[in-house]
């Protein structure tokens, strides 16, 4: 059995990572840390957790918990993750980040979107993006996994295809993104209470939204130019999941049938990439690690639709996909039934 631990285990995307590791068949749980005070049982913060998994939330240092497991999760905020990591690292275990901390390449675009100088900046080039259909070849030796965002997943993979066999312009790509609340965390905040966001829908973050970079960086490197998108973000009164609806320019003369070819032979054998007829919906998604994709023509438009649960594809889910892959086991142990 391998030893993983997860730092910053309070959260939503924890209490994920926990109901797919209670249950998983090759790994122990062997440390949660929390800053609460008192230790609390992991029960008292999660509750439907009670009777599966007896740990108290620990304040422990990351060299302390490097030295209980092999694999962490680091579900810390950005920054915080910056901190933890090294010390995880140095204390012999391998990583695997949440946050955005070691996502971007450039420590000056990571400061531009983030407001933070990062203080680990030689680590980001060595960090594996862990978005397996784009870098599984990368991952099973990876030592740190740079685990991508919600939104980057759902653009990303719904925008690879084309734009590797360069069936799309690069740049003016429309990206309309559609979020449940659990993507903004746990944290009390007041745009996110039930009588702020309930019978409500708003966009926000336009042309300031930090996965923008993520979602440029990575379709410019399956691209092999620079690409362009205008990434803009609604919040929706709903618990989780995501919907993109993508505009962008089509430069062949292909119908959507031979567009939805060229994602089957791109995702062929991808065990949680579904190229499906029907136009996706959250809840056809919901507690999956699934993403669904299709496809239609508005006229002389090419319009793109993918959707994902939030928090599994664009968070825990993905996350255990990856510590499979590091493992040397079959990808989907422990995430056929989330």
């Amino acid at each position: 059995m391998t030893r993983v631990a997860i730092l910053g285990a309070t959260g939503y995307t924890a209490l994920e990572l926990l109901k797919i590791l209670t249950r998983h068949p090759h790994v122990q749980v062997t440390a949660l840390t929390s800053r609460q005070d008192g230790a609390p049982h992991i029960s008292e913060i999660h509750p439907s957790l009670t009777g599966l998994l007896d740990l108290r939330c620990e304040n422990l240092t990351a060299d302390e918990v490097g030295h209980r497991c092999e694999i962490a999760f680091c579900a810390l905020p950005h920054v915080a993750s910056m901190e933890a990591v090294p010390q995880l690292l140095n204390a012999g275990c391998r990583v695997i980040d949440l946050s955005a901390d070691y996502r971007l390449h450039d420590p000056g675009v990571y400061e531009k979107w983030y407001g933070h100088v990062h203080t680990d900046p030689a680590r980001l080039s060595t960090a594996v993006y862990g978005l397996p259909e784009l870098y599984r070849g990368r991952i099973p030796s990876a030592r740190l996994i740079a685990n991508p965002g919600c939104y980057t997943s759902t653009s990303i993979l719904a925008l690879a295809p084309l734009l590797q066999e360069r069936l799309i312009d690069p740049q003016g790509i429309i990206i309309d993104a559609k979020s449940g609340v659990s993507g903004a965390g746990r944290t009390l905040k007041l745009n996110y209470l039930f009588s702020e966001c309930n019978e409500s829908v708003t966009a926000y973050g336009i042309g300031s939204h930090r996965h923008t970079p993520e979602i440029e960086q990575v379709l410019s490197d399956v691209c092999g130019t620079a690409v362009e998108v205008a990434f803009n973000p609604h919040l929706m009164p709903m618990d989780r999941g995501i919907l993109c609806t993508i505009y962008p320019r089509l430069l062949s003369d292909l119908s959507v049938e031979d567009l939805l070819q060229v994602y089957r032979r791109f995702y062929s054998g991808q065990p949680f990439i579904r190229i499906v007829e029907r136009i996706p919906a959250t809840r056809d998604v919901a507690h999956t690690n699934f993403c669904d994709i299709s496809l239609r023509m508005n006229r002389h438009q090419l319009v793109v639709f993918a959707a994902i649960d939030n928090l599994l594809k664009g968070a825990s889910g993905v996350a255990v996909q990856n510590m499979n892959l590091m493992l040397g086991l079959d990808e989907r142990t422990g995430l056929l039934r989330c």
